[in-house]
Order: C-alpha cells, then sequence, then structure tokens
C-alpha cells in the first residue's frame, strides 16, 4: 500500500480515515477524490498531517474516464471506496441520487480499476485492492430475538438507501469473481465521532441541545442499533487492508445494543454534565417524539467476530466513552458547526423532515 484513492475523503468517515492514514508511520500517498455534495467538506480535512502526502481532486465518481486518470497518473494501489449517498430519510424521499452515486458510481469506479489494473496491468509497485465500504443495512432488519447478523446473513434491504448499498455489494464481489478484481468489502454498522453532518442523530441531538431545540425521536424511541466509534472504524479498515483475505467480507460494529431513547438520554446526561450552567437543564426535556420514519427498521446487530478472530480487531471505544468523546469535539469546534448551521441544505432539511411531521401524541 503505497498510493491510495479514497474517495468521498471530504466526508465524515472518510476524512476521519484519511486523518487516520496520515497520522501512520505509513510512507504512502493519499488521493482524495471527492464531488464535495451537501455533506462533504474542505473543512472536514483542515490542519492534516504529512500535507504534502496528500493530493485533493474534485470530481465525481461517476466520471470513469477521471477515475481511470487518476488511477494512472498517482500509481494507485489501493482504492478505499467511501463516496455514497448515505442517509435513509433522503433516500425515501429521493431515491435516484442513490441509484446514481451508490450504484453507478460503484460500477464506474470497478470498471476503472478493472481497466486500469487488469487490463493494462498499471499496479506494478504494489499488489492492488479494491475495498468497499459498506453498511450494516443491507441485511435488512432483526426482532429482538434474533441474532446478530453474520458474513453470511442473506441480504434483505428495506430502503432505497439500503437497496443500493446491497445492489453496489453484489457489484463489487461479482467483479472479485468474474474479473479476479482483488476486492475486500466491509459491512459496519452506526458511525459517531468528530465531523458528522447534522443530520444523522448523534450530531444533530447534540446540535439541537446546545441550542435548545427539540430532540425529535421517531416513534416510540425503542428502535435499537449498534454504533460504531469513527476511530474503531479507521483501524478494522487498516486491518482488512494490511491483512484481509481477497474476495472476502468483514463486518465491523461497537459492540453495544442501545435503543434510540436511550441514546439520545445518553447524550443529554453527558451535557448536563459538561454545561451545567445551561439554560436548558436538564436537557432531556427537550426530547419530543415524532411520527416514525416509513419502513423504520427497527433493530441492526452487528457480530464482529470474523475480523475479531482472522485479523485481531476489536472495538477500543465503549458507547460512554465515544459519546463522551464526541461530545467534547462538538463543544470544542464552534468554528466548523457555525459553517454547517449556515449551510442551507442543512436547514431546508431540518425543517422539511421535522417540522412537518408533528409531533406523536
Amino acid at each position: 500500500m503505497k498510493n491510495v484513492l479514497i474517495t468521498g475523503g471530504a466526508g465524515f468517515i472518510g476524512s476521519n480515515f484519511i486523518r487516520h492514514l496520515l497520522e501512520s508511520e505509513l510512507e504512502l500517498q493519499v488521493v482524495n477524490l471527492d464531488a464535495l455534495t451537501y455533506a462533504g467538506s474542505l473543512d472536514n480535512l483542515r490542519n492534516l498531517p504529512r500535507p504534502d502526502h496528500y493530493t485533493f481532486i474534485q470530481g465525481d465518481i461517476v466520471d470513469q474516464e477521471l477515475v481511470e486518470d487518476i488511477l494512472r497518473n498517482h500509481d494507485i494501489d489501493t482504492l478505499v471506496h467511501f463516496a455514497a449517498e448515505s442517509h435513509v430519510d433522503r433516500s425515501i424521499l429521493g431515491p435516484a441520487a442513490f441509484v446514481r452515486t451508490n450504484i453507478q458510481g460503484t460500477f464506474s469506479l470497478l470498471e476503472a480499476a478493472r481497466k486500469v489494473w487488469i487490463e493494462e496491468k498499471k499496479n506494478s509497485i504494489e499488489p492492488a485492492r479494491f475495498h468497499h465500504v459498506s453498511t450494516d443495512e443491507v441485511y435488512g432488519s432483526l426482532s429482538k430475538e434474533d441474532p446478530a447478523f453474520t458474513e453470511t446473513t442473506p441480504y434483505m434491504p428495506n430502503s432505497p438507501y439500503a437497496a443500493s448499498k446491497a445492489a453496489s455489494d453484489h457489484l463489487v464481489r461479482a467483479y472479485g469473481h468474474t474479473y479476479n478484481l482483488p476486492i475486500t468489502i466491509s459491512n459496519c454498522s452506526n458511525n459517531y465521532g468528530p465531523n458528522q453532518f447534522p443530520e444523522k442523530l448523534i450530531p444533530l441531538m447534540i446540535l439541537n441541545a446546545l441550542e435548545g431545540k427539540p430532540l425529535p425521536v421517531y416513534g416510540d424511541g425503542r428502535q435499537i442499533r449498534d454504533w460504531l466509534y469513527v476511530g474503531d472504524h479507521c483501524t478494522a479498515l487498516m486491518s482488512i487492508l494490511k491483512n484481509g483475505q481477497l474476495g472476502q467480507t468483514y463486518n465491523i460494529g461497537g459492540g453495544n445494543q442501545p435503543t434510540n431513547l436511550m441514546l439520545v438520554e445518553q447524550i443529554c446526561t453527558i451535557l448536563d454534565e459538561r454545561l451545567p450552567d445551561s439554560p436548558y437543564q436538564p436537557h432531556a426535556d427537550l426530547i419530543e417524539f415524532v411520527a416514525d420514519r416509513p419502513g423504520h427498521d427497527r433493530r441492526y446487530a452487528m457480530d464482529y467476530t470474523k475480523i475479531q478472530t482472522k485479523l485481531g480487531w476489536s472495538p477500543s471505544e465503549s458507547i460512554q466513552s465515544g459519546l463522551k468523546r464526541t461530545v467534547e469535539w462538538y463543544l470544542e469546534n464552534d468554528a466548523w458547526l457555525g459553517k454547517i448551521r449556515e449551510r442551507p441544505t442543512l436547514k431546508d432539511w431540518l425543517s422539511k423532515n421535522y417540522s412537518d411531521r408533528g409531533r406523536k401524541t
């Protein structure tokens, strides 16, 4: 791994992974290809270590010719594919963008890699690898009694977002089988941590609580998710890139099962402790139940035994320690939050997504 292409590196997980790569002792060059859509921001990449080892290229992953040029010109041997439309609610309101980016974009990347790495044999320095970052949502929903998702759980996506990611997973696996493209896939649970765009649950709750706004919780709040601190996700990906077996899929999880309501209450408790003089104490009083999301999956749970036993990876953050680190980061990064708050896309989204739903009675 000498020359790494990251797609979607100005987004939440991608920017954290770029920072993780550049903080490592590895001698490598990192190229970041990002279209800078609403959730991507170059502010996520301020003050990178070793900036001379980093190159940013603004562009669309659907542009196969551009991707081919990057693979050739930068002698890319490792491609880590984060770029995606990723918010379930947005996929329900407008699925076309998810089909374009998540399916067509992944196809373009695969075709570019096949042409440059296999047909043209341009990866002469290092063995090549195409790593595809996916989600636990491809597996569908679990009941309270069901065992956690494993790598062999049948796919049963329930939202347009999940279906588009499932399709991209299948494409990646097919290119590995049919064309011998050197691929690996990871399916992770819900990520949280620094730089996450505040349409997602945890940063939305933090931002709203700081401003004394309602904390909207879907339905009865008893939906269950597995939560993965983004730093732990980065170390898991490094383990796969270094030692993961080609053609294999690895589930990555945080090893916890709080309900959404419990999670929001934990955030409120941390803010109560951290901001004792806040006029919005206790912050839990801001919680409001809103009409549930259509087709809302009830429970996700990840069994990460495979990556733990095969590659020696386990999460280092508990949900309690990870939430404290996350809240602290948002409290310490007013400038980043200020810029995000002023984005019309976020204001419009929050207004449409919550104001029109009404409160749940």
